[in-house]
């Protein structure tokens, strides 16, 4: 079933999922969070989807993947303003070994997609590992009914409607705007048009965008956040080394997670209260099982 076919058969999907308490019986038997930290932010990657039962619960064979990560800024990893190369790369390879037809590795960026893409490292990784690597296309954009609470309907790139999977690759970063930029945040990296317009209602905006594309998994990059200055810094001083990634199947619930790099409540930010609101996962991490380990 294509993605579009998917998002258009959601309660259907709900219901025939109830019925089948044999497999959600074994989804519980994974952690609801993976915790990694070590040295290489290929292991640790690689461990953390491992830890919630590995890349072939979330990936079927034949299916075309967008991983989606943040490539928004021409800065280069030590910098921290884009996910880290060798994060994606992983994600790539698992992928593959999960015998995916295909993977889509993109963004659209705030700086020019060819400086961003380059300078990240991401599009040298990400094609390395065998994914596509395509710069985003104007021709691609679709206007999209998004039936949310702020954002009605707006131009979204068709790779990530058309895709069977998509896994999102978020950088922890620091937001001038939304305090944080984690997961649920990076969908606007999906979207085409003057995505400033969002930041009227950016905590709706966000929660919107989350309830429309509905990854099948997000794996935080927290091996380098960025502290101050976000979401673009620029300062080696304004990055901290955590050597740490979260993995989990709810976007709220590993935003939650994010929000502990920088020592925060999550009920501090409104888009993650809002996002609980909105069933997107559990924000309270005392609530919940995760796997916490270092490698």
């Amino acid at each position: 079933m294509k993605r579009r076919d998917f998002i258009k058969n959601v309660a259907i999907g709900s219901l025939l999922l109830k019925t089948h308490h044999g497999l959600l019986a074994q989804e519980k038997e994974y952690p609801d969070l993976s915790w990694i930290q070590g040295e290489s932010p290929s292991k640790i990657t690689s461990e953390a989807v491992s830890s919630l039962g590995g890349m072939k619960r979330f990936v079927s064979r034949g299916d075309i993947v967008v991983v989606k990560p943040n490539i928004g800024w021409d800065r280069t990893p030590e910098q921290a303003a884009c996910t880290n190369p060798d994060v994606v790369k992983t994600l790539v390879e698992l992928c593959f070994e999960a015998e995916a037809k295909q993977v889509i590795v993109m963004d659209n960026p705030c700086n020019p997609a060819t400086r961003t893409y380059a300078r990240s490292g991401i599009a040298r990784a990400a094609k390395s590992a065998g994914a596509k690597v395509p710069y985003p296309n104007p021709h691609k954009l679709k206007k999209i009914p998004l039936n949310g609470e702020w954002i009605k309907e707006w131009e979204v790139y068709t790779d990530f409607v058309e895709a069977d999977k998509i896994i999102n690759v978020p950088i922890a970063k620091h937001h001038s705007l939304s305090r944080l930029t984690l997961g649920l945040k990076n969908w606007l990296g999906a979207l085409g048009g003057n995505r400033n317009q969002l930041h009227q209602g950016l905590d709706l905006a966000i929660v919107d965008l989350a309830k429309f594309f509905m990854p099948a998994l997000t794996v935080l990059d927290g091996f380098r956040i960025l502290i101050r200055n976000g979401p673009q810094g620029g300062r080696l001083s304004d990055v901290k080394v955590l050597k740490t990634v979260v993995a989990g199947v709810d976007g709220a619930t590993v935003d939650a997670a994010g929000a502990a790099f920088f020592k925060m409540n999550p009920e501090e930010l409104r888009f993650l209260q809002i996002a609980h609101e909105n069933e997107l996962g559990e924000i309270n991490l005392e609530k919940i099982k995760i796997e916490k380990r270092t490698v």
